[in-house]
């Protein structure tokens, strides 16, 4: 079956939500919302932390929040891509709040503001400690209440529909290559064709690589993986960044639950079982210091002593104010059998955010023309190499919002392509290739977390690459020869995804950012200097 759609949005978080928003808004055209499970299951909503935007001026300002980023991006950050995100932060702010997003405020109105690690000023927007889960609110309510977007829930792209064309634009950052839609798994098991005038990704991030993280299940890295199969530019992979403070509870890991880094600006405090601290070994910042930092450390700490866990320590702190600040927190902890304002809550580094992703420009634009890329899956070079705290969700609605101004500015020049071949789907999975398959996932997560981690040398890295490069062969040869079920299909883009990783981590030849590997200890300008 052939579909067609003036604006195709593959993801359904605040990166996604907010692009069709803007465009249905125009009245340019039907939008269509690909949502790979419901439209609730999304990274967006797992964020606790915030949204950081400068709003208090006085005593805040851009250039304040530009430095931050640079320095918590170790420098390699695009210096026009943190201005843009930054700069256009307020907007985006008020976007959201008339979308329906609610933010703690003071008694005399103003944002009640966080302050995370590497921030140098409270700007950090939130709601309670769920933000994550009020942002996909409001957004879900706004685009329900949209008569242009079509939202279609369990549908699963699984290839995007590409041609080479001699007459676009080839530059050093764009292809020969256009986008006309995708190949998208129906509920029923059909896989129909979704032509389109534009396309947007938005698929979120690439946890579910990893044994332990934070991100929801679908995590797997549909949307890199498709653009990469497709020729287009994938970059920055090797900045995985490991939240330090995931929730140890070995029940739990996949995902695992989140213990925001506003806890620790709130004043939490690291400490070893013994009550011990460590992060002044480390940092002068502390337990505010970066998360790259604060992973290293804990897993240093961890190695050195022989447990698999540290602890965050709010004791210390008013009880009831801790309970109102982080009810969702308390509440959990309680569920295990830990009071956090008498216990100290066991933590663990794990997979929780990706950098890299497909390349795009200050308008969200691939080097594949008509395929557009917002949020997680992006790599507009906001982060550099780290992630600096509740950086993302303004990340993505600001790109939204360059992305949908865009491609408003060129829709009406774009036509449908004709004579796309339909997909080819033929053949069956048997039992015995599913239980294979759900194994084969098991090992790309062990691989991933064992040798592609925190700390990573160039044998462990060439290890990995071994291993998934059978992984790869196998996977493919069933995937030619049987249907196409969305599990085989999460299996081939893990398998993709952890390619990248291990290959642009080998590729860097220096330690820098979050990509720590005993090879090539030392930053590179420093080692250039010695």
């Amino acid at each position: 079956m052939i579909k067609k759609y003036d604006f195709l949005v593959i993801g359904s978080g605040v990166a996604g939500m907010s692009y069709a928003l803007q465009v249905a808004a125009s009245g340019k055209g039907k939008v269509a919302l690909i949502c790979k499970t419901s439209i609730e299951e999304a990274n967006t909503a797992k964020a606790q932390g915030g949204v950081s935007s400068v709003t208090n001026f006085a005593v805040d300002d851009f250039e304040k929040h530009i430095q931050d980023t640079m320095v918590a991006g170790d420098f390699i950050s695009d210096p026009d891509a943190v201005r843009q995100v930054v700069e256009g932060g307020p907007a985006g702010i008020e976007r959201l709040v008339n979308w329906g997003v609610n933010f703690d405020r003071k008694p005399d109105g103003t944002f009640d503001l966080h302050r995370e690690g590497g921030h140098s000023e409270f700007r950090i927007l939130h709601h309670a400690d769920d933000t994550g889960f009020e942002i996909q609110r409001g957004l879900i309510e706004a685009v329900r209440r949209c008569p242009q977007i079509e939202v279609l829930e369990n549908h699963f792209a699984v290839e995007i529909i590409t041609q080479h064309h001699l007459g676009v634009r080839v530059t050093r950052r764009t292809t020969d290559i256009e986008c006309f839609g995708a190949y998208v798994l129906t509920p029923e098991g059909r896989i129909d064709t979704y032509l389109s005038k534009v396309t947007l990704m938005a698929t979120g991030g690439t946890g579910a690589v990893y044994a332990t993280t934070t991100n929801p299940n679908i995590a797997t890295g549909d949307g890199i993986a498709m653009v990469y199969r497709a020729k287009g530019l994938v970059k920055g992979m090797e900045f995985v960044q490991f939240h330090p403070t995931a929730l140890y509870n070995p029940a739990e890991r996949h995902p695992a639950y989140l213990i925001t880094e506003a806890m620790r600006g709130y004043g939490g405090i690291l400490r070893l079982p013994s009550g011990e601290e460590f992060m002044q070994k480390y940092d002068e910042r502390l337990s505010l210091a970066p998360r790259d930092i604060v992973a290293r450390a804990i897993d240093k700490e961890m190695k050195i002593h022989g447990i698999d866990h540290v602890y965050l320590d709010v004791t210390h702190k008013d009880a009831e104010q801790t309970k109102a600040h982080f009810p969702n927190i308390y509440a959990k902890c309680l569920s295990i059998g830990i009071d956090i304002t008498k216990d100290y809550i066991p933590v663990v580094p794990c997979a929780h955010y990706m950098c890299g992703g497909i390349d795009v420009d200050l308008n969200g634009q691939s080097s594949i023309h008509r395929l557009y890329a917002v949020g997680e899956c992006s790599h507009t070079g906001l982060h550099g190499g780290n992630r600096l705290a509740s950086n993302s969700l303004i990340e993505a609605v600001v790109y939204a919002e360059a992305a949908a101004r865009h491609s408003l500015s060129v829709i009406d020049t774009l036509t449908y392509k004709d004579n796309v071949p339909e997909w080819n789907d033929h053949g069956m999975l048997t039992n015995e290739e599913k239980v294979l398959i759900a194994q084969d996932v098991k090992e790309v997560e062990s691989i991933m977390s064992t040798y592609v981690g925190i700390v990573r040398s160039d044998l462990r890295l060439h290890r990995a690459w071994e291993r998934l490069d059978l992984l790869y062969e196998e996977t493919e040869h069933l995937f030619k020869r049987t249907v196409a079920t969305r599990d085989l299909c999460e299996l081939r883009n893990m398998i993709n995804v952890g390619y990248l990783i291990t290959r642009q981590a080998l590729e860097r030849k220096e330690s820098r950012g979050l990509h720590f590997t005993i090879d090539y200890p030392a930053h590179a300008l420093d080692a250039n200097k010695a």
